[in-house]
């Protein structure tokens, strides 16, 4: 074989064990395929995941449905800290195990949630709301508008959330309590009336701290089209988001 060939090969093993590497303990790319986290993130975005903020789990040392071939951990490895209110963070559900999902932790263990007319209640204290301009955004070719509004969470942390019903009318403005359990967790899109997250038992429900991968931390790209659609790249690539943080 050419020298300068098997140099190649040897370079291109190295990159791809490398990569494989950072994605399975430290940094992971994912797709945004839904809307349930607008206006947060948007279908088409590329972010980055951090795999060990949180220290390492099973199902944080996995690409796909591929997890690393290692022993049962019933605690997470070196973990700096536990997730925060309003970190946004992809999992595990165990209703569905082989998808990726991506909500915010609206619930620590221990924390009584509640909904009222579409206010989140958190150990009976309602969460702060401050009504900001409109959101609107192309879905599915329709032009939408959503009320937008900023939430801010028991230690002071603020993200912003959107309605498309008036409070108290979605099918999910009032639900609960629900006691989070110890080392679960109670996640919920951005996307209050079109999200399915722990207010729905049945398709999600708590998540147990392991099964959460790591903490979403920014974009890297993001696109109204699909990756192969090269000549759409120009007039679909949202420049405006790449390289911003997640929050």
């Amino acid at each position: 074989m050419n020298k300068k060939l098997l140099k190649n090969i040897k370079e291109w093993v190295w990159i791809l064990v490398i990569f494989v590497f950072i994605s399975f303990f430290i940094y992971q790319p994912f797709k945004i395929p839904s809307g349930s986290m607008i206006p947060t993130l948007l279908v088409g975005d590329f972010l980055i995941v951090n795999k060990y903020c949180y220290g390492y789990s099973n199902d944080s040392m996995r690409i796909g449905t591929f997890t690393l071939p290692f022993p049962t951990l019933h605690k997470r490895l070196f973990g700096l800290k536990p997730p925060q209110y309003g970190d946004v963070v992809v999992f595990h559900n165990d209703k569905d195990d082989d998808l990726n999902y991506i909500k915010r932790i609206i619930g620590l263990p221990g924390d009584v949630v509640q909904l009222k007319e579409g206010i989140v209640y958190i150990n009976e204290k309602p969460l702060g709301l401050e009504q900001m301009e409109n959101f609107s955004i192309v879905e599915d070719g329709e032009y939408r508008i959503y009320r937008r509004f900023m939430e801010t969470m028991p230690n002071g942390y603020k993200h912003v959330i959107i309605k498309a019903c008036d409070f108290g009318k979605a099918s999910y403005d009032n639900a609960g309590p629900y006691v989070v359990p110890e080392e679960h967790y109670f996640v919920m899109g951005d996307n209050r009336d079109c999200s399915k997250d722990s207010r729905v038992m049945e398709s999600c429900g708590f998540i147990h701290s392991n099964r959460i991968m790591g903490r979403a931390e920014g974009l890297f790209f993001s696109s109204t089209c699909k990756l192969y659609e090269i000549l759409k790249w120009p007039f679909s690539i949202r420049y405006e988001r790449i390289f911003t943080r997640i929050r």
